[in-house]
């Protein structure tokens, strides 16, 4: 069953790449008295979520946290030194934070994985953008398809805050 408006995210661990090397940040450390932008990617790098869904995130970060957003960030099935290497080739640095869920724990346990083993990708996360405050989600939306950006997208993001 997978979250829903409403829920509190569970505890989970993501990582992020620091100038120290790799980090991990708990679900508190990103979201605890905060309001955030999630959204999650199938893959870092993969053609419809490096050029058409993160595009949207990095072009609009201004307005977006204009209208009261602390945090955007991107979640993806990827480990940190990838996600950190996609954060440099695509321009969002200091603009969007990037969360490497290298196992797929965190989306295992909200229940949006995505099982693309038969394309050769393993367990991924499903496509899809929430607001969360201080833990709690807010609004939802999940794309029926990996390769669309539709609901998930900065644009339909931004109608609803």
């Amino acid at each position: 069953m997978s979250i829903k408006v409403g829920d509190r995210l569970p505890a989970a661990t993501f990582r992020v790449l620091t100038a120290d090397g790799p980090k991990p940040l708990s679900t508190d450390d990103v979201f605890k008295g905060k309001k955030v932008v999630l959204f999650a990617v199938p893959g870092a790098f993969t053609p419809t979520c490096h050029r058409n869904h993160l595009p949207g995130f990095v072009n609009n970060a201004d307005a977006i946290k204009a209208k009261g957003i602390d945090t955007i960030a991107v979640t993806g099935v990827n480990d940190q030194f990838v996600m950190d290497a996609w954060k440099k080739a695509s321009g969002a640095e200091g603009k969007v934070e990037f969360l490497a869920d290298g196992s797929g724990d965190f989306a295992k346990a909200i229940g949006l994985s995505l099982d693309a083993s038969a394309n050769g990708l393993g367990i991924r996360s499903k496509r899809y953008c929430m607001v969360v405050e201080d833990g709690v989600v807010k609004s939802l939306n999940v794309e029926e398809a990996p390769g669309k950006v539709d609901v998930s997208g900065a644009e339909n993001l931004m109608k609803h805050l």
